[in-house]
This record gives C-alpha cells, structure tokens and sequence, in this order.
C-alpha cells in the first residue's frame, strides 16, 4: 500500500523527540494511554458533522446499544493514523475515529472510543464496549470469538532503520530481534517463525512485544530491535514520523481485510452496522475520510459480515 505524507511533516518532531528519549522496553510501566499521544496541530479529523441520522437505519440497533444515547468503541490509541491520541492525551483522533463517528452520527448516537489496550478489546466487546474498531484484521480465530463487519484492507511492513544497517533478510529472520505489537496478526506469524528456528536448529528470534505501537518503532529507531512489524498504514506513518530514520523493507506481504467488531451473535448491531458502513461508502463520505488520512489505497467498496474472502 503506498501512502500520502503531505501535511504530516510537521508532527516528525514529537517524534524524534520520543526517539531521543531511547526504547521503552516491554514494562507495563510504558504502556499508559499516554504514551500514544502526538503532536495534533497539523492534525485534524475530517469533519463528519454533514452526516445526519437515517432513522430507518438506527431503528436497527438494539435497545442495549441504544439506550444510553452512545456508541461506545473500544481502540487502542497508539496506532496512527488509524487511531492516536491528540496533544492532550486523551482525544482520540484518526481514520478510524472518524468513521466511527460518522456511524455514530448515522446512527443518531454520540460516539464515544474509549483507549484500551488492543488486546483487551474483542474479549470486552458486548460489555465495556457496544463495539470494536482497532485496525482489527480478520481472521478465523478472532471470528470464533467475535463477528466482523468488514470496512479497510491492509498489508503488513516490515520496517528497519534507513539503510538496513544490521542487514536484516526477512527471507530468514532467525537470530534477528523483532519488535511487534501484543495481540496482533504479526505477534502471531513472528512467534510462527520463533517456533520454526528452533525446529530447523537455527539462532533464536528475540521478540520484543510492547502494547503500544509508538514503542514498538521506538524499539527500531533506538537499535533495541533489529526490524519491527506491522500494518502497512501503521509502517508509514511511523517512517514519515521519525524524519525518514526509518525505511521500509521489501514490498507490502498479506493484504488482508479489517473489520468492526462485534459481540458473537449479535446479529442486529451486525446488520446495523453493515448498512452503515454501507451507506458511508455509497454516498462518498468513507472515502472523503480516507483521502483526507491519505490511506484511499486501502479503501473497500463493500460492508460485508464475516467475509469469506478475506483477501
């Protein structure tokens, strides 16, 4: 996936701040809602305040999301652009918060994202939270534990300090230090590997998982981690935050869809929420979001429910 930086230049500097400040480590300790904070004043959300209620599509949603008036969201708001949080350390902002604020305005509800950690979300979801939205990649094992109604696609990253000065093959990533985010599809396939060099008598991989994905670049940007991993949106964002310290390597892997999620057979706010999203992208509005976040490569043209195709 390729993505447009313009307008983002001037948030380099929170980062490189973070940078100099050296790698967090893996503590709990680091892992505060505020640790996912930026820089906002280049940065505004895309005005969705022209997204007005369709009553025959909030008649759909249940009493239990309906009855306080919001739509709670449960995000992990260290992963920009999709999710962060503002200067303030406690304003949501993102392509992701975006949407769910114009579903919420559909919808005839306040939206409300709630910070969590990313994988304390899903198991949440029908309780804390009415639902999902973190950049969730669809898989079986997740749809065993949650339904899915399907809104971006995106690939995987790997990312390295500019130059690849540890010469890093992901082709063979035995021995390497990894930097991951906890609970997400690259945690999975990078322990996968782990797994593989041990079986195949090759050096250990060290995998260095962080809750936040701001110190899991730290953990590149500083030389803690030979390579981190994740979404490619996410990859982006972070090299053009980091003032081009970091580069990405080789081409995007894996393209694979991202989803709301949504309490297992729940299936009105399933269905509600599918003609939502639906009626986003038909009338220009998801789009107008994406384009505004630079992420339109990512954009799909169809709310499914637990897509079979998750490509």
């Amino acid at each position: 996936m390729t993505r447009n930086m313009k307008g983002w230049a001037a948030l380099a500097l929170s980062v490189a701040m973070v940078v100099t400040m050296g790698a967090c480590g893996t503590s709990d300790k680091t892992d505060s809602a505020n640790d996912g904070k930026t820089d906002s004043s280049s940065v505004a959300g895309y005005d969705v305040s022209g997204v007005k209620k369709d009553e025959e599509i909030a008649k759909m949603l249940p009493s239990s999301v309906t009855k306080d008036g919001k739509l709670t969201v449960g995000m992990d708001t260290s992963y920009a652009p999709a999710e962060f949080l503002a200067e303030d350390g406690k304003t949501p902002v993102g392509f992701d918060v975006d949407i769910v604020k114009a579903l919420a305005n559909i919808f005839g509800l306040k939206a409300e994202p709630e910070t969590s950690n990313f994988d304390s979300i899903i198991p949440s979801i029908g309780t804390k939270y009415d639902i999902g939205v973190s950049s969730f990649t669809i898989t079986p094992d997740r749809m065993k534990a949650v339904d899915f109604v399907s809104m971006f696609k995106a690939g995987s990253t790997w990312v390295v300090k500019k130059g690849n000065p540890n010469k890093v093959d992901t082709s063979d990533p035995c021995g390497l230090k990894i930097a991951v985010q906890t609970g997400t599809t690259q945690e999975e396939e990078v322990n996968k590997a782990v797994k593989q060099c041990k079986a195949d008598g090759k050096p250990g991989i060290q995998v260095l998982s962080n809750k936040l994905q701001t110190d899991v670049t730290t953990n590149v940007a500083t030389g803690k981690a030979d390579v981190f991993y994740a979404d490619s949106p996410v990859a982006g964002y972070a090299i053009s935050q980091t003032g081009d310290e970091l580069e990405a390597l080789g081409e995007d892997v894996g393209v694979t869809k991202e989803a709301v999620a949504i309490e297992k057979g729940d299936s009105a706010t399933a269905k509600a929420v599918q003609a939502a999203m639906q009626k986003l992208m038909d009338d220009g509005t998801y789009m107008k979001i994406l384009k505004h976040w630079g992420v339109e490569s990512g954009a799909v043209d169809k709310a499914e429910i637990n897509p079979k195709d998750l490509g």
